[in-house]
Parts: C-alpha cells; sequence; structure tokens
C-alpha cells in the first residue's frame, strides 16, 4: 500500500507541476504516510523531484540565455545567491529537531499554500519599481534559504520578486525562475545526499512517477485548464494544513 501511495503521488506531482507546480505538497505528505520521519520526507522529496527541475530548465535554456545576459538583471549574482542560500537551508534543515520541525509542518503547508494561492492573482506586472536591484538580491536569499529548508511555493515567491522589481517578460521571468530553482535544490540535494536522511527506495519510486507524471500532465495540458489544477493543489494544501495541525497539536 505504501508502495502504491508512493506511485500515485510521484505520478500526482509531475502531473501537476507540468501544469500548475504544486507537485511537494503530494510527495511529502506522502512519504510522511509511507511512514518516514518528516525530515527524511523532506530531504527524500527534494532529491526525487529534483531530476524533473533539471529536465525542465534544460528545456528553457534558448530563454535562459537572453535572461542572464539581460543588463536590468543580475543572473549571475542571483545564480550565486541560489547556489549558496539553498545549501544554508538545506544544513538549518539538518540541524532542526525532529520535534521541532514536526510542529513547523503545519505552518509551512500552510504558508507554501496561501503563497501558491497569492500567485492566482499576482499582477503580471508591477506599475512601478517597488524592489531596487539590491532589494531583488535580498529578496533571493532569503528565498533560497527557505527553498533549500522546505521549498514550497518558491516559485511564486521568485515571480512576486521579478514582478516588484519591474520585470514585465513573464518568458524571462520564468525561465529565470527555473534555473534558481534548480541552482538552489542542486546544492541542498548535495547535502542531503551525505546526510544519511534520504530513503533511496522510496525516491526512486517518486522520481520514476513523478516523470511519468509529468509527460501525462504535459499531453494533457491543453485539455485541463490549470485553473482547476491551482484550485485542486490548493484544496490538497489545506487539508493538509490542517491534518498535520490537528496531529500534532
Amino acid at each position: 500500500m505504501h508502495l502504491l501511495l508512493l506511485i500515485l503521488a510521484g505520478f500526482g506531482a509531475g502531473f501537476v507541476n507540468a501544469l500548475a507546480g504544486g507537485g511537494s505538497f503530494l510527495t511529502f505528505p506522502a512519504l510522511i504516510g509511507a511512514g518516514l520521519p518528516a525530515i527524511d520526507a523532506n530531504a527524500t522529496s527534494t532529491i526525487a523531484l529534483f531530476p524533473a527541475q533539471v529536465a525542465t530548465t534544460y528545456a528553457y535554456r534558448h530563454s535562459l540565455t537572453k535572461s542572464l545576459e539581460d543588463p536590468r538583471v543580475n543572473g549571475r549574482v542571483l545564480a550565486i545567491i541560489s547556489l549558496v542560500g539553498g545549501f544554508f537551508g538545506a544544513v538549518l534543515l539538518l540541524s532542526t529537531s525532529e520535534q521541532l520541525f514536526e510542529r513547523l509542518i503545519p505552518f509551512l503547508l500552510l504558508g507554501a499554500t496561501l503563497v501558491f494561492a497569492a500567485g492566482m492573482v499576482m499582477p503580471k506586472e508591477s506599475e512601478k519599481q517597488v524592489l531596487g536591484a539590491t532589494g531583488v538580491l535580498v529578496a533571493q536569499c532569503f528565498v533560497a534559504i527557505y527553498g533549500g529548508y522546505f521549498g514550497g511555493g518558491i516559485g511564486i515567491l521568485m515571480l512576486a520578486a521579478l514582478t516588484l522589481y519591474g520585470l514585465k517578460d513573464i518568458v524571462l521571468m520564468n525561465s529565470l525562475k527555473m534555473l534558481l530553482a534548480t541552482l538552489m535544490n542542486l546544492t541542498a540535494t548535495a547535502v542531503f545526499l551525505f546526510s544519511g536522511r534520504i530513503h533511496w527506495l522510496e525516491g526512486l519510486i517518486l522520481s520514476a512517477g513523478s516523470i511519468a507524471g509529468g509527460f501525462a500532465g504535459a499531453h494533457a495540458g491543453s485539455r485541463i485548464p490549470p485553473l482547476y489544477v491551482r484550485l485542486f493543489v490548493i484544496f490538497i494544501g489545506l487539508v493538509l494544513s490542517m491534518h498535520f495541525y490537528f496531529k500534532t497539536y
């Protein structure tokens, strides 16, 4: 039953990631349901979904070249911040006690769900530049550390920061977002690999399921409105937040 749960969660994560994002809302609780400790589940989920992130970033490779050369965005500094922040976020996670992290889970899930929901009404462009060049770098520092620690909603947070910075090119923003998310998870994955916290059988099942789900999601993209997928992810996030809250408190 646990293996079936992981296969379904991995497939569902890949499917929703291909359409709207939010796959970790499925993989993280599924790993806990399979009996993994909370920190192990978070680390294993990060590694399981990382190959799909790399593949998606590669798909954006042409627009990424333009993004990194865009004079409005210091892409190379943002990339370095993402690498370093992801590393420290992962170290912070492994330094957190299991008991404390379990008490944080409902709030982390709820916060990520609210951020994900806010992304549905986030303006596509900012009328004025709210964040300056330094401000967007500072914002990325916090996002990168949070990404290495838990990671739910990091894509929406980065898009929000870039919007407040005054960017309007959604292709540039999406490609940059994917690169930065992949980089912060790259260093987080490197930390988790040597932590002894990874459950490889469960991780491989999730990863294989997410790849299959990603292909299915890409194929179904023209048939299923992304709004329905986002509403489903928000519903799951709220239900899980309440579940873990009443379970813990």
